[in-house]
């Protein structure tokens, strides 16, 4: 949450290797940090109690890069739906665990009669990533932590469901933590944005002003890097310049 209680969208920036995902990791539980303290609500993740933390992994919900790696291919789709329920003891009678799940399906553009009974291989790879936001959805989050959320999307579905996302910060009013090389996308979707290189955090601030008056070098190199549009030119107009830069991979 940002001052004043709205709830915020933060991009996380930076090339691969970066320490995104390892910061990711790190606010979610799945690794302690070395040093330094990680504080959700004033408490340190890693000294929650058992009530805490349960709470926590509740607010707190991550969306993988991966849409099919989350899947078990011997389990329908609805596994994925019914599990966290299950597990948080939300909607314990069924017809009510299954309203929720179809009304959090719609939120997100799916028709829960064409997607619920499948299999994770006879849905495309933006279906697989939209369930995955409803399964966030189903848990009523405080923050949603979206690590590559369209890296894996074709480019045809990417706009759709960064659109969700931000849906889901300004009308569900879920704070955004969204990890990401591209600084399209982050200006697309988030208010703010932080700039990681090498481990450590080389610029922050508004995401408008960081990509229009860049201070640092590298975030200077990411900004320059973004494609733009000349429509006065033909395809294959220009000559494409070989890029040596040990920045640039």
């Amino acid at each position: 949450m940002v001052p004043g209680g709205f709830p915020s969208a933060t991009a996380v920036a930076g090339e691969s290797g970066s320490g995104k995902t390892t910061m990711a990791r790190l606010l979610l539980g799945f690794i302690k940090p070395t040093s330094g303290q990680i504080l959700y609500k004033g408490v340190d993740i890693t000294r929650m109690d058992r009530a805490q933390r349960q709470a926590y992994r509740r607010e707190v919900q991550p969306i993988f890069q991966d849409p099919f790696e989350v899947y078990n291919p011997f389990y329908r789709v609805d596994h994925v739906l019914t599990t966290p329920l299950r597990n948080f003891g939300i909607e314990s009678e069924p017809k009510a665990a299954q309203k929720r799940i179809e009304e959090a399906l719609e939120m997100v553009g799916l028709r829960p009669r064409e997607t619920l009974g499948r299999y994770p291989h006879e849905l495309s790879g933006g279906q697989r990533q939209r369930i995955m936001v409803a399964r966030a959805l189903l848990l009523r989050p405080k923050v949603i932590m979206a690590d590559e959320p369209v890296s894996m999307v074709d480019a045809s579905l990417r706009a759709t469901i960064l659109d969700e996302l931000r849906k889901l910060n300004t009308e569900f009013e879920i704070s955004l933590l969204y990890i990401t090389h591209d600084l399209t996308t982050a200006y697309q979707v988030c208010d703010d944005i932080v700039v990681l290189y090498q481990g450590s955090v080389v610029e922050a601030g508004s995401v408008e002003r960081v990509i229009r008056e860049p201070k640092h070098p590298y975030t200077q190199l990411l900004v320059s890097s973004i494609p733009l549009t000349d429509r006065s030119k033909r395809w294959g107009q220009d000559e494409i310049p070989i890029l040596l830069s040990a920045h640039r991979h």
